[in-house]
């Protein structure tokens, strides 16, 4: 890919001149420059903001969140009268909530805080709700039979026989909440990798823009195959359900 990335640059600004060689910047231009941000602790210090901030509001959306989905569950009267609500909120893109947040809580961290949160909340919510409403009745008819209930119930039984179906729904979270971070950052103009981002686009500086999407395109691949590849490795293992091995 990286071979055909700098064929297209090299058509585009030796060649055929079609385009600004702003518009396509060079692999090794955009690969220069992130170094050289390393070499500065620009970025260091970027990545280390941001994912302080990803850290924090993904764990209020999944507190609140799964609290949400288990009120849902163990209540029939706000599943059928707040799903629609949650699942058309859960349709808003974060940047839609930015607005409320800078009028509520204004230029500051809270601010991006409470748009990773508010991204994340309804998808981990929902999932919650999918998750525990697609368990095998055989598990629970097992389990009461035996003589299970209550909180025995919940912690033995149904959370574990979700989780395969959770694991979705946290990964789809952590996704909304990278979408919130970079937005947030970029219009609170908080020092992070939508910072960066914001200063590329305002300097018209192309290799830039691509040198913090390829950053972002790193860590969420090394967060998603260390963190929730291994998480969902093991509870697939566990439940029988890693099909490669069988196929």
């Amino acid at each position: 890919m990286i071979a055909i990335w700098e064929l297209v640059y090299k058509i585009n600004a030796e060649i055929v001149k079609m385009w600004n060689t702003n518009v396509i910047p060079s692999p090794i231009s955009v690969f220069i420059l992130i170094i050289r941000l390393f070499e500065t602790k620009m970025l260091i210090y970027a990545i280390l903001s941001s994912m302080r901030r990803l850290i924090i509001g993904y764990l209020i959306s999944v507190v609140i969140g799964s609290a949400l989905g288990f009120l849902m569950i163990r209540f029939k009267y706000i599943e059928e009268n707040f799903s629609s609500l949650i699942l058309g909120l859960q349709t808003l893109p974060n940047l839609a909530w930015v607005p409320f947040a800078i009028l509520w809580f204004g230029y500051g961290e809270t601010t991006i805080i409470f748009v990773i949160a508010i991204g994340s909340i309804f998808s981990i919510s929902l999932a919650i709700d999918s998750g525990i409403k697609n368990i095998n009745p055989i598990y629970l008819k097992a389990a009461k039979t035996m003589g299970a209930k209550g909180y025995k119930l919940y912690s033995n039984v149904i959370i574990p026989a979700a989780l395969p179906n959770l694991m979705s729904g946290f990964k789809e979270g952590w996704s909304f909440a990278w979408r919130g971070l970079i937005s947030g950052e970029m219009l609170v103009s908080a020092k992070g990798l939508g910072e960066i981002l914001l200063k590329g686009k305002d300097a018209s500086n192309m290799s830039q823009i691509v040198a913090v999407m390829l950053v972002i395109l790193i860590l969420g691949l090394v967060i998603d195959k260390f963190v929730f590849g291994r998480i969902e490795g093991s509870i697939r293992y566990r439940w029988g359900l890693n099909m490669r091995k069988v196929l």
